[in-house]
């Protein structure tokens, strides 16, 4: 589950969902079931994760390369994009809670996820009269 701090909510909604529909969609499932698993792994390693920094630079031979030659027709900036929607959309996907917030550094703004041992709890609205 995501939570905004800055927005002091639990998040449901996706970043970009019509460009990562169209990018999800020129991969195959395996494809993007392998990147989701590989992401797993990596977060459950540890309680912080920069997502710009997770896939590295050189995505050659990894089960990112698809996300950058097939999903992103070989667009960087694209590329870039589609990896950290689809670390949003697996750290979403999870039962444990992350927060997040971008952050800078050297004049570059990274989104940065970090585990809530401690997460509010889910709140209700009563429903409208």
């Amino acid at each position: 589950m995501l939570y905004s701090i800055n927005e002091n909510r639990y998040i449901k909604r996706t970043p970009h969902l019509e460009e990562y529909m169209t990018w999800i969609g020129r991969l195959s499932h395996n494809e993007l079931i392998a990147i989701k698993d590989e992401l797993n792994k990596r977060i459950i390693k540890d309680e912080i994760h920069t997502s710009s920094w997770m896939p590295g630079k050189d995505w050659s031979g990894t089960v990112f390369q698809p996300i950058y030659e097939k999903a992103c027709l070989r667009n960087y900036k694209a590329a870039g994009m589609c990896f950290g929607v689809i670390l949003w959309e697996v750290l979403k996907e999870r039962d444990d809670v992350w927060g997040f917030g971008k952050y800078e550094k050297n004049g570059i703004t990274w989104m940065t996820y970090f585990r809530i041992h401690n997460p509010p709890e889910k709140r209700t609205h009563p429903a409208k009269r």
